[in-house]
Parts: structure tokens; C-alpha cells; sequence
């Protein structure tokens, strides 16, 4: 046989070999895996990265029971005061409630922790504990950012129920917390009550939502316990939490936000404490001191709390802000942020405190590169610091005052890579890969492409994105050279046309529209009819 045939043999026999590699590679990705082998899912270990050494976390604890022995809050409700001063506070002529340390050291050795966080449906219950994170939603955004026009429009209720019905087939957004504001229900209790409920029909993903004052509380809880079967089921298994910012920066309680508080605590729904100080304007500009106020801040929430109730699920909600310095905006995608949001995990982990903070607030007013960019940068350091709760990490624009849908999307495809991130590399005798490397060298054929190893792996260690752009410029170009938000936009108007969630089912919705009438805003028919 020639040498040139001998090099076509070789050649033609390689390609039948990888092509056989790929179309076994094929069939692995056709078949479903199990969820506790998936290559990205909820509650992967980070805590990798840090920027605080344990002597920096231990000033700023001490920095914190130093302000809060001393300088203390004001504008306390009398409720507040007197649960506050039942359990050791004291209530000074100048109206401010301080906290001894002893009384805040005692009530963070015995605060709720390693708890879970449940969904309606128990496939997406998140184990709050240790350096488990969890990416989801949140914000309060007013604006609806419409990409097709490049334009902002306030945002509407059914924006708020197509936003948690997205979310809910997101596997990479594991909570929905409110997202936006309903513009056209300018009432505030039809407002509170009617966000609530395009949430929970939208997911069945855990929810948080707010509320702006107390008596507004009674009617969700209605809801909320007629949707669990009863107050009891409600109670073992609270599905919805209270975003609550019981502290106006620095160091003020918000008396409405204090008596939602209190409601909620007493209806079985646990606290989101936030803490949201803005650096440079309502917080100090160093971000050291930044974090030592919105740790300070938060203590004292969680003391009040358990003075209401002792052990009630509240998670430390350290979410101070950061300013561009130049002009007093805040500045949501900058490095700052993603430093003061890590350090702010850290000192939940120094508390071993459930932990939530908030990272993905891209000022970019599009899902363009500078989004891109702000949100991985912020998203992928807050889960390697182990933050617990990574809040407003998908959707948002423009420092939270606007909300796009197709970046639900292209997000949940950024937190995939992440998640990855935070995985990490797990180093095994089988990961070294000897016999895998000794066997390709010298037995052949020289590749991976189809070797048992590439193809066990392949699904549970690589993450592939959904419509990020993996093409060649061939394929891309033979596809009319797409790029990733025309495909965004594609992929929201199927779903949205296809995905009505029925986890409550037509039956228990009837029964609330009847029960609570005109009340209900969100028009069946906008449901899937």
C-alpha cells in the first residue's frame, strides 16, 4: 500500500471514529439527568473567595456592637420598643433603642439558621445553610425595558406575572422575588396584594414580595394560607417571603415597613431584614464602613425579630448600595458593588447567618456588552464569596429602574456559567486521568472526542448555554447570523405564548376570585385563559 493511501485510510478511519464519537455524544445529550448530578444547580458550595481576612471580619463585628451599644436607632414604633426593651434594649432620653453586645451575641447564637426556604412545589425548596448559593430575582423597578423599540414604558401588572412565569421554567433562577412595580394599580393595597398573587400563579418557585404598610398583610395572608390548604400547611411550609426594609439608612427604623414586620412574623412568613445604604450618600463612602452599617443595621432587625419570636426564619439581608462618587447615582454593576456584596457574604458566614445580598444591578440600559459584563463580573464574585441568596442577579437595568424580559433569558444562561464557577474543579484519583491519558497515547486513536471518559462527562461536567452563540462563522452564517437577544426575543415570545403555570389549580383560582372579587386584577384571560 502507497503512503498516500496509508495516509487516507488513516484519515478517512479518524473521521469515522469522531464521527461516531459525536453522535454518541449526541445521545448522551438527549438523555434526561438527574437533578443531584446536573453540572450547575441550586445550592452549590462557593466561599472560594473572599476579600476580608478574618482579622478585617472581626473589626467590623466589633466596629458593629460598638455603634449599636452606643449611637443606636431611632424612630422606633412603641411595638418595636416594647419587644426591643422586653428582651434587654434600652430606650434612651434622646428616643434612640441600643442593643447591649451580650444581648446581640446571645441572639445571633440562637437565630434560625440552616433552614429552607419552600417553593409550592418541594423540586424547588432551597437549604439555606453554610456557602449554598441560590441565584434569583428582586427589585422594584418601575420600567419595562422593550428591546424591540429600545424604549422604556412604565411597567404593568401582567409585565410582573409573564416576568415569574419566565422565571419559572429558568433552571439557573431558582427564586422569584418581585421584580416590578404594577404602574397601573395605583392603589397600595390592591397594589401589594395583586403583586403577590401574579407572583405566586406565575412560579412555583419560592417568591418574595413587600408590602407597604401593616394592614395590607391580612388579605395576603388569606390568600396565601386558602392556596396552602389551610394556615397550618402555610406555617410548616411558608412559601412566600417578606422583603422587608425595616431600616431607613443610617440607623432609623421605617415605622410602616416595622409594623409589616411584625405582621408577618406573627402570620408564619419569614423576613428578608434589608438593609439597602447607598455608599457615599446613606452610608459611609468607605466600603468598610459601608459594610460595618449595614451589618449594624441588620443585627438589630434580627434582634428585633426574635424578640417578637424567637428562632423565626430571618435571613441577613446586607445589601447596601454603591455611588458614582461624581454624580450621587447609584452605580449597581461597578466593582465596588461586587466587592461590598462578597464582603457583605462574608460576615454572614462570620455570624453563620443565612445571607442575602444583591449583585447583577447593571446600570446599562440594555442587554448589551456592558451588561454583559457588569452582571457576570458582580453575579460570578457574589457566588464565590458562598452568598446564599444572590437577589436582583437576573433582569435588571439601569441600577434597578427597569426590568427587561428577554435578559431573564440571556441571564439565566450567565448564572449557569456561575454556577460553574462556583463548582469549581473536583480533583479525583479517576479526574487525574492517567489511565485515560496512557490509554488514548498509546492505544490510539490519539483524540478524546469519543472516549468513555468524554462521553460520561460531558453532561454532568460542562454547562452549555441555552442561546448564548456557540456556532461557527459557517453555521452562523448559513443561520442568518443571529446574535443572542434576537434569539432572547424569540425564545420569550414562544414561551410566553406556550407556558400558563397551573400549580394552583382553575378550581382554588375560582374560589379566590370569589372570595375576593374585583380585588383580583390580573383578567383570566391574560392567564392562559
Amino acid at each position: 500500500m502507497s503512503v498516500a493511501l496509508e495516509k487516507q485510510e488513516s484519515s478517512s478511519d479518524q473521521r469515522s471514529r469522531r464521527s461516531g464519537g459525536r453522535e454518541a455524544r449526541r445521545a448522551m445529550r438527549a438523555a434526561p439527568l438527574a437533578d443531584d448530578i446536573r453540572p450547575v444547580r441550586p445550592g452549590l458550595e462557593g466561599g472560594t473567595y473572599g476579600p476580608l481576612s478574618q482579622n478585617d471580619k472581626e473589626r467590623i463585628h466589633e466596629a458593629v456592637l460598638t455603634l449599636l451599644e452606643t449611637v443606636g436607632f431611632a424612630n422606633a414604633i412603641p411595638s418595636c420598643i416594647e419587644a426591643l426593651t422586653r428582651v434587654g434594649a434600652t430606650y434612651g432620653d434622646d428616643g434612640r433603642v441600643r442593643l447591649p453586645r451580650a444581648l446581640v451575641l446571645d441572639t445571633v447564637r440562637q437565630a434560625a439558621r440552616n433552614f429552607t426556604l419552600y417553593g409550592q412545589d418541594p423540586k424547588h425548596d432551597m437549604l439555606i445553610q453554610g456557602k449554598r448559593v441560590h441565584y434569583g430575582t428582586a427589585g422594584a423597578a418601575v420600567h419595562l425595558v422593550d428591546v424591540e423599540k429600545r424604549e422604556y414604558r412604565e411597567s404593568l401588572l401582567q409585565d410582573l406575572y409573564d416576568a415569574a412565569r419566565l422565571v419559572d421554567g429558568l433552571d439557573n433562577i431558582h427564586f422569584f422575588q418581585r421584580t416590578m412595580v404594577p404602574r397601573d394599580i395605583p392603589d397600595p393595597l390592591d397594589m401589594d396584594f395583586n403583586t403577590l398573587y401574579a407572583c405566586v400563579m406565575g412560579t412555583s418557585k419560592h417568591v418574595g414580595t413587600s408590602f407597604t404598610v401593616r394592614e395590607n398583610v391580612k388579605p395576603a395572608l388569606e390568600m396565601l394560607y386558602a392556596i396552602a390548604g389551610g394556615e397550618e400547611n402555610f406555617r410548616a411550609r411558608p412559601f412566600v417571603s417578606n422583603s422587608n426594609c425595616f431600616v431607613v439608612p443610617p440607623m432609623k427604623f421605617a415605622e410602616d415597613a416595622c409594623g409589616v414586620l411584625e405582621a408577618c412574623v406573627e402570620g408564619g412568613i419569614p423576613i428578608l431584614l434589608l438593609s439597602a445604604g447607598q455608599a457615599g450618600a446613606t452610608a459611609p463612602a468607605a466600603i468598610a464602613g459601608a459594610v460595618v452599617q449595614a451589618v449594624a443595621e441588620v443585627l438589630m432587625g434580627l434582634v428585633y425579630v426574635n424578640a417578637i419570636k424567637p428562632g423565626h426564619p430571618a435571613i441577613f439581608g446586607t445589601w447596601p448600595f454603591v455611588s458614582d462618587l461624581r454624580t450621587g447615582a447609584m452605580s449597581g454593576g461597578s466593582a465596588e458593588q461586587a466587592v461590598l456584596t462578597a464582603a457583605c457574604a462574608q460576615m454572614a458566614q462570620y455570624y453563620d447567618l443565612p445571607g442575602g445580598s444583591a449583585a447583577g444591578m447593571s446600570d446599562s440600559k440594555l442587554p448589551d456588552i456592558q451588561a454583559g459584563y457588569e452582571k457576570g463580573i458582580t453575579n460570578v464574585m457574589a457566588g464565590l464569596s458562598g452568598l446564599n441568596l444572590v437577589y436582583e442577579s437576573a433582569g435588571m437595568h439601569a441600577s434597578l429602574l427597569g426590568f427587561c424580559l428577554e435578559s431573564l433569558i440571556i441571564d439565566n444562561d450567565m448564572l449557569g456559567h456561575c454556577l460553574r464557577c462556583v463548582r469549581g474543579i473536583e480533583v479525583t484519583d479517576d479526574a487525574l486521568s492517567i489511565d485515560t491519558i496512557a490509554d488514548v497515547c498509546l492505544k490510539g486513536p490519539g483524540h478524546y472526542l469519543g472516549n468513555d471518559q468524554t462521553l460520561k462527562l460531558m453532561q454532568t461536567e460542562y454547562f452549555y448555554p441555552a442561546v448564548g452563540d456557540r456556532f461557527s462563522p459557517k453555521e452562523w452564517n448559513e443561520k442568518g447570523r443571529p446574535d443572542i437577544l434576537s434569539r432572547a426575543i424569540a425564545e420569550k415570545k414562544r414561551v410566553l405564548a406556550e407556558r400558563f403555570p397551573r400549580h394552583v389549580s382553575r378550581l382554588l383560582d375560582d374560589k379566590l376570585r370569589a372570595r375576593f372579587g374585583e380585588m383580583i386584577k390580573l383578567p383570566r384571560n391574560k392567564m392562559g385563559g
